[in-house]
Order: structure tokens, then sequence, then C-alpha cells
């Protein structure tokens, strides 16, 4: 039996090569720091799992959920926006509720868009958005982010032609792999482009609960008029420590929350129904947690980018996320130095090209591990001597 060939158009996957690679260190019997990895390392906050026991506890929660999720948490996510964005959510028409939000941006546009229409994507960006290319089998350009443009899309380096062929358009800020943030008056310029050129957009908010320097990541609903063009996604992963129990939600423009919904429907009907009383426990409950998980990243971060300038790598410190793109030193490409910290010093990385012909030049280090391993870790940067 053959696979399907959008099975077999399917892209390589970028973070399975990486996980094959830190396994194969690891059975070597090698003392390997994994900085490549987006898999956070804290568990979850104890309330969060009371919750979740109380609920499977529950036989109300044993049976098939409804369609299109429980209105606990639909409402949870609607409270959740108004508090910390102070953006008003009607939980009936604009909350879909997400397997996490990977199978939300994978399933999109098969919800809005017909084959070989075009997507616009972010260059670098999450590898996995090209899965979503070729399940919908449809076409896509990238909008190159650049150092120079602080990491944003320049809308005025499109053509003409992707102007008028685009139905739908990702962004993703705080940025994978990037770390860079954006602002209300981006959204806003975003928002206008859109509307001028018909364009969806999907602004995946994954990393919206980590900000770093006393600066809360801006989200895209918080500019006006953006409900009239897209959505935004938000994970529980990163927040709240749940990455194993997938668990998100879309929130916008009520057209795409039903197409979503509806296609959702078919595939999927919903979640186990304790994992979302839970995930309305996160949602509403004391974010003390987040406070704390936020401000321990942070530290992370102190830790690593004083530890590069000590050795002389010239990097800048991430405003957000739990990453850090970092340059890569004179005479190395990506790949090469990626392959060079791997042999030779035990890290593993995430080469910037895996993210797209724009990530060339650096890597991306996660701030997944703690203060101690990031010190060892450039310390045995530092015998490479490379600086």
């Amino acid at each position: 039996m053959e696979f399907s060939n959008r099975l077999k158009n399917f892209p390589p996957h970028f973070f399975t090569s990486l996980t094959h690679k830190a396994e194969k260190a690891v059975a070597e019997g090698r003392d390997v720091i994994n900085l490549g990895r987006g898999n956070p390392d804290q568990p979850t906050p104890p309330h969060i799992v009371k919750a979740l026991q109380e609920a499977v506890e529950d036989p109300a929660t044993h049976g098939y959920s409804p369609f299109r999720g429980i209105m606990e948490f639909k409402q949870a996510a609607a409270d959740f926006y108004k508090r910390e964005y102070n953006v008003d959510i009607d939980p009936k028409t604009e909350v879909a509720v997400l397997f996490g939000t990977k199978p939300g941006l994978v399933e999109l546009p098969l919800a809005l868009m017909n084959e070989g229409e075009l997507l616009l994507l972010p260059d670098p960006g999450y590898p996995d958005y090209l899965s979503a290319v070729s399940l919908a089998n449809i076409t896509y350009d990238t909008m190159p982010l650049l150092a120079e443009n602080d990491f944003l899309p320049d809308y005025n380096l499109l053509t003409d032609e992707q102007k008028k062929n685009a139905k739908l358009m990702y962004l993703n800020y705080p940025n994978n792999p990037t770390s860079a943030t954006a602002t209300v008056p981006f959204f806003e310029e975003t928002i206008a482009f859109a509307k001028a050129n018909d364009i969806a957009v999907m602004h995946d908010f994954a990393y919206g609960g980590i900000g770093f320097d006393g600066k809360k990541p801006v989200s895209f609903l918080q500019a006006e008029g953006a409900k009239d063009v897209g959505i935004e996604m938000y994970t529980l992963s990163k927040t709240y420590n749940m990455a194993g129990w997938r668990v998100g939600f879309a929130v916008g423009n009520a057209k795409i929350i039903e197409a979503i919904s509806l296609l959702q429907d078919h595939l999927f009907i919903d979640i186990f129904p304790a994992i979302q009383r839970a995930a309305a426990v996160a949602l509403t409950g004391s974010q003390d947690c987040v406070v704390e998980l936020a401000s321990l990243y942070e530290t992370r971060r102190n830790v690593l980018i004083s530890e590069c300038h000590r050795i002389g790598w010239n990097v800048v410190a991430p405003g957000a996320s739990f990453f850090a793109w970092l340059s890569v030193p004179e005479g190395h490409t990506s790949e090469s130095f990626s392959d060079l910290l791997y042999e030779k010093a035990d890290i593993i990385v995430a080469p910037g090209h895996g993210f797209g012909e724009h990530g060339e030049g650096y890597i991306r280090v996660g701030l997944l591990e703690d203060e101690d391993r990031l010190r060892e870790a450039i310390t045995r940067i530092e015998k490479l001597n490379l600086f």
C-alpha cells in the first residue's frame, strides 16, 4: 500500500530530526545539553493538575464531549481576553476550541482556502506552517523577517500579484524563532493592509504569556478592526506548562471561527471535557504561576546573554518567548556551526536555516535548561576559541 500524494508531499519534519539527533547522542553516552528543543521543562502548576483530577472523577466528563467545546472553557477564554487585553469576545460565536494550536495552524487553510490559492508565511517562521501548505494543496510565498526591520514583515516588498492572489496570512509574535515582538501600530498597519487586499490574518500568539523587562506582549486583537479581518490562536502549552495536554483556542472573526468549528465537527468532535475544565481553571484562576514562569525565563535569559557577552559573542537579548536568536560566528553557516557544537561540545541547537531562507546566519537556543547548564554550555563554546 502506497502513501497518498498528500503524505508524500509533506516537508521533512524539522523538529523530528533534532529529537533523533539528541537521542543518538544520549545513546552514545554523551553529556548532551539540548538547547534545540521547544518543550517546556517545568511541570504544570499544581492547582491546574488538581482541577483535572477533580474533573476526571466526575462521571459527567466521561462521555463524548459536546461538539465545539464546553461553554465553561469558551467563557474562560473570553474572560481571559477581557482581563489580559481588554478585548471583548463572544464565547458563543468568537471562540473555537483547539487540540493545541498546532492542529489549528495546520487545518486553517483547509477551512478557508481552495487548492492552489496563496498563503503568505513569515520567513523565518515555525516550520510546521508548511505542513498546512501540503495538506491543503495550496501555494505559499514568504515575507522576509529581517533584523533591520525588527523582524517584522515589510508589506511594501510584496508584489501586486502577491497582494492580489493572497487569501490568508500567518503572523507570530512574540516570534518563533527570532523572539521579536510586535506593537499595536504594526498590527494596525497589518489590518489596513489586509482590508485593502482582502486577506485574512491568523496571528499565532503561542508565547503571549512570556514577556521580559516589564513589557507584556501585545495581542493582535488589541488593534482596532482586528476581528474584521482575522483571528488569534492561543495555546496553554507555554503560558501554563501544559504542552502535553494539547489544548488551546482561537478567538476573533466569527466567520473564521465558524469555519474552524465546522471542519472540526467532521474531524475531531472535541477535547476530553475534563481537560477543558482544567484549562478553564488555568485561564481564570491565579496567574501567579505565569508571573513566576516569565521571571524564571528572564533570569535564564540574563545568564545566557551575559555569558555570551563574557566570551565575546555579540548577541542580542530576546525581549520575549523562551528562545534566543543568536548570530553565528564569522566563517560559519547555521548548519556548520550547529554541527560543530554537536560534534565538539555536545550541544544541540536549532540551525536557523531550518526555519526558512532568512534564518540563515542564526541559531535558535531554548531557555529550557537551568542556569548552571546554560553556563556550562557557553563555557564549552568558549573552549572552541571562536570569539
